[in-house]
This record gives structure tokens, sequence and C-alpha cells, in this order.
């Protein structure tokens, strides 16, 4: 018999001490792992980008006006992924990442989920994303949840943007 974990999903509270250095842990791995990916490997959470390192060092800032989503194993956060706010019936997610140990397990598409029902409940059309073309395991979670690639809005190089509607539209019937 396998120890199955509970994995829960909740919305992250700015300013909360208690997952603060949980989120700054995964993010740090996220941004580490990108850069190795990229061929740009740095030794530390440190010598990262600026824009990365700042996620890392402040997460409440870099994500002020976004929601923050975890998931948790017990008290712990091994997983998290970014919703941004809305815009013209968009948001996107970003930084999706699970811990390694736990892959395969539904953690990513569980805060996937969860990000959908968010933007369902804020009105949001279109959820959109982009990810590294080399990142193929993560694309093909995305198109099992029903994410299909479209014209990319990122000017950086191979990256795979895709989107994927929210809320079906209501049909318009005559009236008899």
């Amino acid at each position: 018999m396998t120890d199955r974990r509970e994995i829960s999903f909740v919305r992250r509270r700015a300013q909360d001490p208690s997952d603060q250095d949980g989120l700054a842990a995964l993010l740090a791995a996220y941004h580490l792992q990108t850069q190795a990916e990229k061929g740009e490997a740095v030794a530390d959470a440190d010598r990262l980008p600026e824009r990365y390192r700042a996620e890392v060092l402040d997460p409440d800032a870099a994500f002020a006006d976004d929601v923050v989503l975890l998931a948790l194993d017990g008290d712990a956060a091994v997983g998290c992924l970014v919703v941004t706010a809305p815009a013209d019936g968009r948001c996107e997610v970003k930084r999706l990442w699970t811990v390694p140990e736990l892959r395969g397990q539904g953690v990513a598409s569980g805060l996937v989920a969860a990000a959908l029902s968010h933007a369902a409940d804020v009105g949001v059309d279109t959820v959109r994303l982009s990810v590294w073309q080399w990142r193929t395991d993560a694309i093909a979670l995305y198109e099992r949840l029903g994410f299909t690639a479209t014209e990319s809005w990122d000017g950086r190089g191979r990256l795979v943007c895709m989107e994927r509607a929210v809320r079906v539209a209501r049909a318009v019937h005559p009236r008899h």
C-alpha cells in the first residue's frame, strides 16, 4: 500500500509570513532550472537576472496585482502558479512549478484547474500562457487541459504560446 499525499490548493494571501519562504524557494527553483535549460545557468538565486531575483526576494511586490496559487502538502509549499490580473477579458498563467519529487501526482494539473476556476470567477474569457518549447511534458499537460497553440504575443524565440477558453459563450436563442 502506498502513502497517498493529500495536496490542497490555496490562494496565497499577500504578506503571509507562513508561506513566504516556501513560495520564494519554489520561485528560485523555477528560475534556476529555467536559466540552466536556456544554457545560462547561475549558481544561486542571488545571481539570477534582476527581474527574476526580484520575484524571489519579494513575491508580494512582484505579484502585487496578481493571484498566487500554492499547492500545499500539509504546511509545506510544493507547487505554485501565478495568475495575472485580468486585462481585455484575458489573464495569463505563469511560473507553474511543482517540486520534482511530486511530479506526475496531479499537483500541476490541480494548480491549473484552480487557476481556471479563479479566471472564471473574475469573468475572464481566455487564459493564456507561454512555455519554453523544450518543456515537452508541460506542453503535453497544457494540451490535455484544453490549451492550444496560438500566435505568439512574446518576442522571445523558443516560446510556445497557448490559450484556452474559460467560459462557454451562451447561445442566443430566438424568441418564440
